[in-house]
């Protein structure tokens, strides 16, 4: 449970910020005390992959008071001293290259998350509700709301799917200062800030020190990636684009994922001849084979002129959308689990499985319900449900021919696993976010 003084505190932050819109807080570190950087502790993952010291959170648990009283004196002093990342790398969502993650110390995190508890009520005023990533109150499935109302109740038929490169590794920094320096002169928080920006990146036993962009992976990064796609992109949407057009349009952001969604075709040309040139003015590049325009009309519906030769179904945030029929017969948005994300999900249960290949079959069902619950919790959305069962088919599938391979259990026939799955039923598919009125 938040602390009052911390409650109150950020209450205070976020008044002053409302109630001033121009002003830039020149003291905010008065607010760090003991009770603050305890609950930045808190929030912290202890089960989190440690960094390039190796301290691990039960190490940092062990002395817990003293070292949080460290802290507090040497990130006010200017003597904190921020230590390289580690840098990891998973695959992509598309499957097409790597995706490197910063992984900071456990002591780092505990710090980031102090100052994210101060800047967070402050832009949280600013921000607006075209962003949907990595806020308090707001989840990936608002935003999937906002497209599907976009598209069914605004009459949005043509989508602007907009795809970054890299971009955690390109964001100016000089530019990132100077949209913090609006809101933010505090020079404890703006030194720290610095700090991490320059840290540097241990990968493969070599640390460097790139010039451009935050680690992707911090705990300070997403917000950092808000404050300076808010500047570049939703505030020039919101306050110079779409007054200028002629249709209804929308706005969705998940941090660097985003699209638009126009009720007119000119409007959606027109966005994306000048949507690369505004990017480039800071430092960032669309993807050129990943941005397009697509023609989302439901032809049924729709039948007025216009292109036809674009394509038809767009991808956000690893859902595919496309139009289907409803029970009723009527024509709606649908949103199913992409196939990628499919094909990685059981990739990731057949990886669990050879893990846990010789554990006791009780634990390795107790694991594997976590895992497959976990991605229903997800991707558990109106008219997904076929998905869901052919990701617990294909799950089934994977633990039976990974059971297979034990010597014990060499000649296991599907007769013999049906009897087994009796005993130890995998999750049936469920809906967890319902769009619709039962």
């Amino acid at each position: 449970m938040k602390p009052e003084s911390v409650s109150t505190k950020q209450e205070r932050i976020a008044k002053l910020a409302k109630t001033n819109p121009a002003m830039a807080f020149t003291s905010l570190n008065h607010y760090i005390d003991y009770e603050w950087i305890a609950y930045a502790y808190e929030l912290t993952r202890k089960d989190g992959a440690v960094g390039v010291d190796g301290q691990t959170a039960e190490d940092y648990a062990q002395d817990l008071e003293c070292n949080l009283l460290s802290l507090i004196d040497r990130l006010k002093s200017g003597r904190y001293h921020a230590p390289p990342v580690r840098r990891h790398f998973i695959p992509k969502g598309d499957g097409q290259g790597q995706r490197g993650l910063g992984i900071p110390s456990f002591e780092d995190k505990v710090a980031q998350r102090a100052i994210v508890m101060l800047l967070e009520p402050i832009y949280e005023q600013d921000f607006y509700d075209c962003s949907y990533g990595y806020r308090p109150g707001r989840s990936a499935h608002q935003a999937l709301r906002a497209i599907r109302q976009a598209i069914m109740v605004q009459s949005g038929r043509w989508v602007l799917d907009i795809d970054v490169c890299k971009y955690f590794d390109s964001i100016d920094r000089a530019k990132l200062r100077a949209f913090l320096a609006k809101r933010v002169t505090d020079g404890v928080v703006r030194r720290l800030i610095d700090k991490w920006l320059k840290a540097g990146v241990l990968e493969g036993g070599q640390i460097s020190y790139p010039e451009t962009g935050t680690p992707q992976g911090g705990v300070v990064s997403p917000l950092l990636s808000n404050i300076f796609l808010h500047y570049v992109l939703d505030e020039w949407v919101t306050e110079t684009v779409q007054p200028r057009l002629k249709g209804r349009s929308t706005l969705v952001r998940f941090c660097d994922d985003f699209v638009m969604v126009f009720e007119l075709h000119a409007d959606g040309v027109r966005v994306q001849n000048v949507l690369g040139k505004r990017l480039e003015r800071f430092g960032l590049r669309l993807h050129p084979d990943k941005s397009r325009l697509v023609d989302f009309r439901c032809h049924r519906l729709d039948t007025r002129g216009g292109p036809t030769s674009l394509p038809t179904t767009f991808n956000f945030l690893g859902f595919i959308h496309l139009w289907g029929k409803s029970r009723k017969r009527k024509w709606v948005v649908r949103q199913l689990m992409a196939k990628d994300r499919l094909a990685r999900a059981v990739k990731n249960i057949l990886a669990q499985c050879r893990r846990m290949m010789h554990w006791p079959l009780r634990a390795q069902h107790e694991r594997l319900c976590r895992l497959i619950r976990g991605h229903f919790a997800y991707f558990g959305i109106t008219d997904n449900c076929p998905r869901l069962q052919r990701l617990r088919r294909l799950a089934e599938r994977v633990w039976r021919r990974v059971l297979a391979r034990r010597s014990r259990d060499r000649h296991l026939s599907w007769a013999v696993f049906t009897r087994l799955l009796r005993r130890f039923p995998l999750p049936r598919a469920v809906i967890v976010h319902c769009y619709t009125k039962p």
